[in-house]
This record gives structure tokens, sequence and C-alpha cells, in this order.
């Protein structure tokens, strides 16, 4: 794909509207001063001291910021808390400019929180907070029923199936169901990213690193996982595979993209999600499968530079990527 092909492809965007159904994230991250450090009085333990606090979307939360970055319209759909965390995520989202009014909120459940302790550049262990039993029957219906309402008003749709425990998420065992039964009734790609079950999803344009793709299959390689995870679907499908670029499969064929040439140091948290937003929009604009992998791949590029944060990139910079690569 050469810079003209690029630049057309990028001048689509601000006409497209993409859904993001699945799990919603809070990123807190608490930058810790050492040189501040107190020792408990009732524990004798050290005190660490927060001098900042920052807070970002996470999880489908990345994706939309990545997403609104290259400047395409968004929609956010999933289950949070109605709680603090959730205040803290709604307003993040909404900084961005994503649309929250198909966002469900219900004091039945957690709004998911990553809390990051940083010392200068290097995390501590991370504290979580999830689910951990299942979402609420009547939560899935509405779900589902949100879903089919929204998909004739966008241009596509991004799966993000961040939760391991299964059915504490929010594309549960029947949501995931609804889904591989409303894709074949729509014309819009439908891109699915899953830790635990992308093996599991019918019907959509599965991505998976090269983990989740042999987790999903019992193969003896990539190639094989790739050809059958596509044989599931009936749709394309790929594996991104870090420095190597992304394997993308269609019907009988393999093809590897190369990664985009980058320099210097390297963050690649949140890439895989800088890809499936990068895939799915260029593929609404009218790109190949194998194109939509390109830019990605030139998404991710950019993004993996952005040291100590889930980085995004704008359309210039995804073409500064191109010609640095030219």
């Amino acid at each position: 794909m050469d810079t003209q092909r690029l630049a057309s492809l990028l001048a689509h965007f601000p006409a497209l509207t993409l859904l993001v159904i699945g799990d919603y994230f809070l990123d807190r991250y608490l930058e810790i001063d050492p040189a501040l450090a107190e020792t408990s009085l009732e524990t004798g333990l050290e005190a660490h001291q927060v001098v900042r606090v920052r807070c970002s979307p996470g999880a489908a939360g990345t994706v939309t910021s990545n997403l609104r970055s290259l400047g395409v319209n968004v929609i956010a759909l999933g289950v949070i808390g109605d709680d603090g965390e959730g205040y803290e995520l709604k307003r993040g989202l909404k900084a961005t400019g994503v649309a929250l009014a198909p966002l469900i909120e219900t004091r039945e459940r957690f709004t998911p929180t990553y809390t990051k302790p940083l010392i200068g550049m290097r995390e501590l262990s991370r504290l979580d907070l999830k689910n951990r039993t299942p979402l609420p029957t009547h939560l899935e219906d509405e779900s589902i029923a949100r879903l089919r309402d929204l998909l004739p008003r966008v241009n596509g749709v991004i799966g993000v199936d961040q939760v391991q425990e299964r059915n504490c998420g929010v594309i549960t065992d029947r949501v995931r169901q609804a889904i591989a039964t409303l894709t074949p009734t729509i014309p819009q790609p439908f891109v699915v990213e899953s830790r635990e079950r992308i093996g599991e999803f019918r019907s959509v344009i599965a991505q998976a690193n090269a983990r989740e793709a042999r987790h999903a299959v019992s193969a003896d390689s990539l190639e094989a996982c790739g050809a059958e995870l596509q044989r599931r679907n009936q749709r394309p499908a790929l594996i991104t595979i870090g420095t190597e670029g992304i394997l993308v499969f269609e019907a009988a064929t393999c093809v590897r993209v190369p990664a985009a040439l980058v320099r210097g140091p390297i963050d690649t948290v949140g890439a895989g999600d800088s890809v499936i937003a990068g895939f799915t929009t260029a593929l609404c604009a009218g790109a190949s499968p194998r194109e939509a992998a390109e830019f990605g791949n030139l998404v991710a590029s950019v993004t993996i530079r952005q040291i100590g944060t889930t980085g995004t990139a704008t359309p210039a910079q995804v073409l500064a990527a191109q010609q640095a690569n030219e």
C-alpha cells in the first residue's frame, strides 16, 4: 500500500461510525515518589506516597481511544458499575468523544479496574477489581437488545472479550451466540479479539495473537491455527506475531504482512488493541484484509513507541510511519 492509497483510506474515516461492544475497564495509574516513603506507625511497613493519579479507559476503552484518535465516530456498548470507578471511566470516554448512551450502568456490577502503582517507569504489583460472578440474565438480554438495535446504525463492530473468567464479562456464552446469529444478517465487518475464547466465536473476523490462537486450536503451526479459525467463521482471520507482523487468512490462502519499521525503545502494552482498531477501520473504509492488516501494523508502530502508556495514533502519525517505511 503506497502513500496515495493510505491517504485515500484515511479520508473516509471521519464519515465512519464503529460500535465497540465488550469489557470496559478503568486503568488507574498511581505515580509513587520513593523519596517521600514513610513507615506506617501501625504496621511498621513502608507506606508508598502517591504524588499523582492518572485514569484512562482500558480494555475496550483502549480500542475506542485508538479509533477516536484516527478520527472515527465511536459508540460504546458494555456493562459498568454505578460507582466511582464508573464515573472516572465515563469521564475518560467522554473526553475522547465516545458516544456513551448505550453503556449499561448498574449497582449489580463493579466497574472493572486495573490499579497500577508506578515508580518511574517500573510497574509494581497490580491491583485488580473484577466481577467474579456471572453476568445476570437480564443484563445479557439488555446487551443483546442494544446490540441488535445499534447494528443498522454503524459501519462496523469490534468485540472485546477481556475477562478471563467465563460468563463474568460482557460477552458471555449467550451474548456470543447472539453475535453468531446476528452477524450473517449484516454486511458490516464484525471483528473480535478474545483473551481466552477466540475459538468459540462464529461468523466473525477473528483476531488473535500467537498464544490465543494456539489456545483456541490444537494444531502444529500458527498457519494451521489461522486456517482453522478462518474455516470455523467463514470470514478472514488474522494472527498477530509481534515483530514478524500479521498472518492474514482468507479462504485457502495465508499471507504474512510484515511489521512496520520501528527504531528505539518500545512498549507493546495495548498493541493488539491498536491493530484491531486500525484493521477494522481500514476494512470499513474499503481496504482489503491484507491492506487493513498493513494499516493495523502502521497504527501499532506508532503506539508502541509511546512508553508507559497505552498509546494512540493520529492520521498524520500513520502517514509519517508509512513514509518512513517506503
